[in-house]
């Protein structure tokens, strides 16, 4: 194509409409017809990154490879377009004003009244620059447009339009038609509303995605309604109700905004879906295996903050032909009789002391009655605490949980003394180890070094490393110069592999993350 477009996604009506799966499926479509695409996320939250948000609340943190701390829609665009995103797909208000106050500071507005518009305006526009990547670039704003905070994103956007050209920007705005079933009808109202908020701000978008629930699609009423209040043509209308999964959404997309996006990509070739195709039908396919895999964890209330764990899970049981029902067990209620229950046992990343008694016995458990286990970042960690435990370091600990000298089998990393509670600065990102030969790890991998993300700032204790072995584990992978353990496990097990890293973050659902493939795969064994 030669040049940049861009794609625009706002929201209207309320928060959390499908904003990221529309833009994500969009993107989809787009990459099927052969164009490239990157996409931006941009959200008007005053934090800086999302290290430090609730996990209970707002669901994982997801992390890039160049150690970017984000919330998990960065990992559904990661999925959907099998992209490797960094910083510059993650923009976020807490960190424009806070480098805007520091060049304040620096005086390097020559004494100017620095003001949201234009110098913020200008930092979100320059941000949409400089991650703009390929033939479209995808940039959704968080919220929804009206939000206070939000108000400078829309203003931004609307003079980039301006600056690039009106021609050379398509505008989509997803709004809620909800259903009441006192009447037994849709209300437009409220999208009609949020249109004209939109319009107010002085964009007119070119697609509307309209989102219902709860009951068959909506008739094509609705969508028509729309369109002549709107303003926007019949065919730039999309109605999205909800679906079995999220990978029928790009088919949806296709099937309504083929030709709309083929005049604005200049690429009339027809997408090729076959893949998603095979997506949206596994879902609810008969399969002729079924697993159960435990997945011990302390948010239980909250699958959002296990989120690419659940999604790796799911994609490594699909593509092994098998069904698969995760088990939620409560790492602080945890007992034998739970782990009994599954085929399979996963520990994911955490931090904190709740619930970690429950995390070791579930290693333990795996350990001792040879059942598949998978432990991840702190997974790994309570691995090495139960075998030293096993190997005769009575309380071993980690000193996140105040173990005291000689039972430290876990210890805090060299210069992260305390920053406990410091956003932004544990190991972070992509770092790269040594597999030992003729090791699961490395017959899982084939492989004898690889690359993977990392969240941690508690390592393994290598002063321990004999009574870990004599608990019935191994290291079985290190940094390349072998001073911090990346990966354990356990020789006389089938399948009892744990890692540092967070392997999740790189499987997709067409192509499972080996360490859950060979999970799974164990599991059907059992």
């Amino acid at each position: 194509m030669g040049k940049t477009n861009y794609i625009l996604v706002t929201g209207g009506v309320l928060s959390e409409v499908g904003k990221v799966i529309t833009a994500a499926s969009v993107g989809a479509v787009l990459q099927a017809k052969g164009v490239t695409v990157s996409v931006q996320k941009c959200d008007p939250y005053l934090n800086v990154d999302a290290g430090l948000l609730n996990p209970k609340e707002h669901g994982e943190c997801f992390v890039t490879k160049d150690g970017a701390e984000t919330d998990l829609d960065l990992g559904h665009y990661e999925r959907f377009l099998d992209l490797e995103l960094t910083q510059k797909n993650a923009t976020l208000s807490g960190r424009l004003l806070r480098d805007l106050i520091a060049d304040e500071r620096a005086g390097k507005f020559g004494g100017k009244t620095v003001q949201l518009v234009p110098h913020l305006t200008n930092a979100i526009k320059t941000a949409i620059h400089e991650a703009a990547t390929g033939d479209i670039h995808l940039v959704e704003i968080g919220g929804t447009v009206g939000d206070y905070e939000g108000l400078s994103f829309v203003e931004a956007i609307r003079e980039f339009s301006l600056e690039v050209g009106r021609e050379n920007c398509l505008f989509v705005h997803v709004v809620y038609v909800p259903f009441l079933e006192a009447s037994q009808e849709y209300k437009t109202k409220p999208a009609q509303n949020a249109l004209a908020d939109l319009r107010g701000f002085g964009i007119m978008p070119d697609v509307v995605a309209v989102r219902t629930e709860g009951h068959a699609a909506p008739p094509k009423s609705i969508g028509e309604k729309i369109a002549i209040s709107s303003g926007v043509r019949s065919e730039g209308i999309v109605m999205m109700p909800n679906v079995a999964t999220v990978y029928e959404v790009p088919l949806a997309v296709a099937r309504d905004l083929g030709q709309l996006l083929s005049e604005f990509s200049g690429v009339t070739t027809e997408p090729k879906l076959e893949r998603w195709q095979r997506l949206a039908r596994r879902d609810d396919a008969e399969y002729p295996h079924e697993i159960r895999v435990g997945l011990v964890a302390k948010y239980t209330d909250n699958s959002d903050t296990y989120l690419s764990v659940t999604e790796a899970l799911k994609s490594a049981a699909w593509a092994n032909n098998s069904e698969i029902r995760i088990e939620w067990i409560s790492a602080e209620e945890a007992s034998d009789e739970d782990f009994a229950e599954v085929d399979a046992v996963v520990v994911p990343g955490g931090f904190g002391e709740r619930g970690v008694e429950g995390k070791i016995a579930a290693a333990t458990y795996c350990l001792e009655h040879n059942k598949p286990y998978l432990g991840i970042c702190l997974g790994l960690q309570v691995a090495v605490i139960a075998a030293a435990r096993r190997g005769g370091v009575a309380d071993a600990n980690s000193e996140e949980f105040g173990a005291e000298a000689g039972k430290n089998v876990v210890y805090i990393m060299d210069g992260q003394e305390g920053k406990e509670s410091t956003g932004g600065t544990m190991r972070l990102g992509d770092y790269p180890a040594k597999l030992v030969a003729e090791s699961l790890a490395a017959r899982v991998y084939d492989a004898t070094e690889v690359t993977e993300r990392h969240r941690h700032r508690y390592e393994v204790n290598q002063q321990f490393t004999q009574a870990v072995a004599a608990g019935g584990v191994k290291i079985s992978g290190t940094s390349p110069d072998a001073t911090l353990v990346e990966f354990v496990e356990a020789p006389a097990n089938d399948y009892f592999i744990a890692t540092q890293a967070h392997p999740e973050f790189r499987s997709r659902p067409f192509r499972p993350h080996p360490l859950f493939d060979g999970l799974v795969k164990a599991a059907l064994k059992m």
